[in-house]
């Protein structure tokens, strides 16, 4: 791996497998994935300033401003896990936190790259209305890729397992409604700075990475030897 700091932005839909394969990439790269998802949990969880900030709006109903997001992805920044870079998953989701990002890393080199996983629609909704959550202990599977022994039972403590309603196809065709018309744009952002690589996300996990891990050796990211 060179030298200088590595950052990746993971682009694609939901269901794409952005963060399946940046948590892949952790350990071949050295630097830890960013999930925004994560990233608000733990605030919450842990009542930070930023995290109370966050709740007041969620507990009117509003959406969290970009600039909390932002605040608590360049929190994130700071701590010692990321004196190499990062990779993030779920942000930037538009073009002004694309921007803000730009400006916390104009000291560190920039973006490195922007892989964009194309995964066809009709593959996400497969891959997501096919998710079970067991109601007890969290445990996820799924009816095609991951299906418990009984059906409807969770393998781990016999729980009952349902499907979310974010993993139902009607949500599933609004939240990729809502990726095209929020977070698409960034794909033309990260091309016009011949930073974007594009991914055929519709093969299986390890295929993905295996091209992932070519792709950023051919950018002079990854060691040879790492692939």
């Amino acid at each position: 791996m060179s030298a200088s700091k590595t950052y990746l932005i993971f682009l694609g839909p939901p269901g794409s497998g952005k963060g399946t394969q940046s948590r892949m990439l952790q350990d071949k790269l050295g630097i830890p994935q960013i999930s925004t998802g994560d990233l608000f949990r733990y605030n919450l969880k842990n009542k930070t300033e930023l995290g109370l900030l966050a709740k007041r709006y969620m507990d009117a109903g509003e959406l969290v401003p970009d600039e909390v997001t932002i605040r608590m992805v360049e929190e994130r920044l700071s701590r010692s896990d990321c004196a190499h870079g990062a990779i993030f998953d779920g942000f930037p989701r538009n073009l002004h936190q694309a921007v803000a990002l730009d400006e916390m890393l104009q000291d560190e080199g920039g973006v490195s790259l922007a892989p964009l996983l194309l995964v066809d629609d009709s593959e996400v909704i497969r891959r997501l209305s096919g998710r079970r959550v067991c109601r007890s202990c969290g445990a996820v599977y799924h009816v095609e890729f991951k299906p418990p022994k009984i059906d409807g039972v969770c393998d781990i403590d016999g729980g009952e397992l349902y499907q979310r309603d974010d993993d139902k196809p009607e949500t599933i065709k609004h939240r990729l409604y809502v990726y095209y018309r929020q977070t698409s744009p960034l794909v033309g952002y990260y091309f016009a700075k011949g930073l974007l690589a594009e991914i055929n996300g519709n093969r299986p996990p390890d295929e993905v990475q295996q091209a992932l891990i070519q792709t950023l050796a051919e950018r002079h990211l990854l060691s040879e030897t790492a692939t």
